[in-house]
């Protein structure tokens, strides 16, 4: 029988290895997607309206197919395991990063990222192997610490590929982008051993029939949830096919867009992670109906303010507020649901929720891609409109559980 002490360690490396590999490849898909408009334009597309919406529809069809293929391989993972589907996930970027550096014409980009959606969704996946290798006791924490390396990656990733894309050429980073995913690769091969999986009993609730989505239609509060998580996707994700692009509009040097880009993108997302780890302390003061409106007010303001294409200094203070209350509003929704249901609908429930975000997420470049082919401002005023109606909806459907 192994030891407390040589049980804390089993987990513990289990976390580390999961935490570490998650980074590792959250840092390395960040090295270049910010950069693909750029990317297009060196591979000969000129006109603009063009690049955009090649970039909007490349960053989005991934998301948009993992969202599809998600349930098979849950289903298939229940049966040989979620290590070897994580591995395999992170295996297939190792080869899709390689092959980007090598094509000649923009829908081959999207061709390919239309094969690394049937692979991809290690993220949620590698969240699973962190919890169910933790115990009961430490398990929000494991989670916890999959969730800020996810956060973290992308902040730091786009400052490193910009200087990589000024270094070695956008084509040169997504062979690193490849080299960050075989360190991930090897992480969770060598560091991750996962626990036997338990068999349920026939009788058990696990066991049971699987709660549909007409039950939790039947929730309002699930619905509120699941609207708010895609228009926060929807907004968070609509930068990237437009902001190479608009900073080039508004007067910046291009020799300098990719290092601002990614800077940009940095103080946005390192912004987003703080937001997520003070969540807590604001839920302690604020019930999520009056939050959540308060979140999206203060990033509908910010979007205002980058769409007003003021100087890049100001550009990264808005994008300040604009991260944190993006990332106390996303941690918010979904601990209003973790707390409102039962336990036996818990992980259904979440399951909706990625679910919502994956089509935000899938849907947002393309919407923002096409938007900016008329105008790269534009984007960022659509963005504070939904915003704004976003904090009317949440205000007025949470007023009415109050009064019901």
């Amino acid at each position: 029988m192994m030891s407390a002490s040589g049980s804390s360690t089993h987990w513990r490396r289990n976390q580390a290895a999961v935490t570490v590999a998650t980074f590792i490849g959250f840092t390395g898909f960040t090295l270049v997607m910010p950069f693909l408009p750029l990317y297009l334009k060196q591979l000969g597309e000129r006109d603009t309206a063009v690049i955009a919406i090649w970039s909007g529809l490349s960053l989005g069809v991934t998301p948009l197919v993992t969202a599809f293929m998600t349930p098979v391989w849950a289903r298939l993972a229940e049966r040989v395991g979620r290590k070897l589907m994580v591995v395999r996930s992170l295996g297939s970027f190792v080869v899709i990063m390689t092959l980007m550096a090598w094509v000649s014409h923009p829908w081959q980009v999207f061709a390919l990222r239309c094969v690394q959606g049937l692979f991809a969704g290690y993220g949620p996946l590698a969240m699973m192997l962190a919890a169910e290798s933790a115990p009961k006791e430490h398990m929000a924490t494991a989670i916890g610490w999959v969730q800020t390396s996810q956060r973290l990656g992308p902040a730091l990733g786009p400052v490193i590929g910009g200087a990589l894309a000024a270094g070695v050429g956008i084509r040169g980073a997504f062979y690193v982008s490849a080299l960050f995913y075989v360190a991930a690769f090897l992480f969770v091969i060598v560091g991750f051993h996962e626990p036997p999986r338990v068999v349920p009993d026939a009788t058990s609730p696990r066991a049971a029939a699987p709660l549909t989505f007409a039950h939790f239609r039947a929730l309002p509060y699930f619905l509120t949830a699941l609207i708010t998580v895609f228009v926060l996707q929807l907004v968070d994700r609509s930068f990237g096919p437009v902001l190479p692009l608009y900073l080039g509009e508004v007067g910046v040097d291009a020799a300098r867009v990719p290092f601002l880009t990614g800077l940009i993108f940095t103080v946005a997302a390192t912004a987003a992670a703080v937001g997520n780890q003070m969540t807590a302390w604001w839920l302690r003061r604020l019930p999520p109906r009056r939050l959540l409106p308060m979140c999206a007010t203060i990033a509908g303001v910010s979007a205002i303010v980058l769409g007003v294409g003021p100087s890049v200094a100001v550009m990264c203070l808005a994008s300040v507020p604009f991260g944190l209350a993006m990332g106390i509003a996303t941690t918010s929704v979904y601990t209003d649901v973790g707390q409102r249901a039962e336990s036996a609908e818990r992980a259904v429930a979440f399951g909706y929720l990625q679910t919502a975000y994956l089509i935000g997420l899938a849907v947002s470049p393309v919407v923002a891609g096409f938007i900016g082919a008329r105008s790269m401002r534009a984007v960022f005023f659509v963005d504070a409109a939904g915003l704004a109606g976003l904090a009317w909806f949440v205000r007025q459907r949470m007023a009415n559980e109050v009064r019901a």
